[in-house]
């Protein structure tokens, strides 16, 4: 999918509304109209869509301290759209997850949950990825409620479907919860790849 550089996307809304705003004012409203217009444009879909899908691109080539910064840029997560707002979360947990920050994650994984996500799929992933860090903490009764929820999900995706047969081998054992860390960070928009298992 095409993304716009995100600080290349500030330019155009800086200059678009004030380029469009001084046009306006010096040689009439029609000049500055359409600069106005692609300022405004842009600017919607900042404020809708974040810097999601670029951080999406860094996720994905695991520099996780690099896609975080890059979602420091999203203005206001409340404020996206509801999809953009559900990755959101999930790349924030992911990222917190592979960084060692459970509790973050967690936090992150549960707002994710509560959101409209475009699939089971998406939904098997952050439940998937709960039950991971209750297991990883020894909450073995959570993580199975967890997990039963996954079961529920009509999942079609051989990577997820992989990565729940793992984590259902290693809850069914006696003991030791084995970090799964196999898959690729789910990009918003277009081909989904998924976060990071930890």
């Amino acid at each position: 999918m095409f993304t716009i550089n995100y600080k290349l996307k500030f330019a155009i809304i800086g200059i678009g509304i004030l380029g469009g705003l001084a046009l306006m004012f010096t040689a009439g409203f029609w000049y500055g109209f359409p600069f106005l217009l692609i300022g405004l444009g842009f600017l919607v879909s900042y404020i809708l869509l974040g810097t999601v899908q670029s951080a999406a691109v860094l996720l994905e080539k695991t520099q996780f301290a690099a896609a975080e910064e890059r979602l420091k840029w999203t203005f206001k997560p409340n404020w996206l759209y509801v999809t953009n707002r559900a990755f959101y979360y999930i790349m924030k947990g992911s990222i917190a997850a592979n960084l060692n920050r459970p509790d973050e994650a967690e936090g992150y994984f549960e707002q994710a949950k509560d959101l409209k996500l475009p699939s089971d799929n998406e939904r098997a992933l952050v439940y998937l990825q709960l039950a991971n860090i209750k297991a990883n903490q020894g909450k073995w009764t959570q993580a199975k409620n967890y997990f039963h929820q996954v079961k529920k999900f009509n999942v079609s995706e051989g990577m997820l479907k992989d990565q729940i047969k793992q984590f259902d081998k290693a809850l069914n054992q006696s003991g030791n919860m084995v970090h799964m860390r196999s898959g690729q960070a789910m990009q918003p928009g277009g081909k989904r790849r998924r976060p990071k298992m930890r």
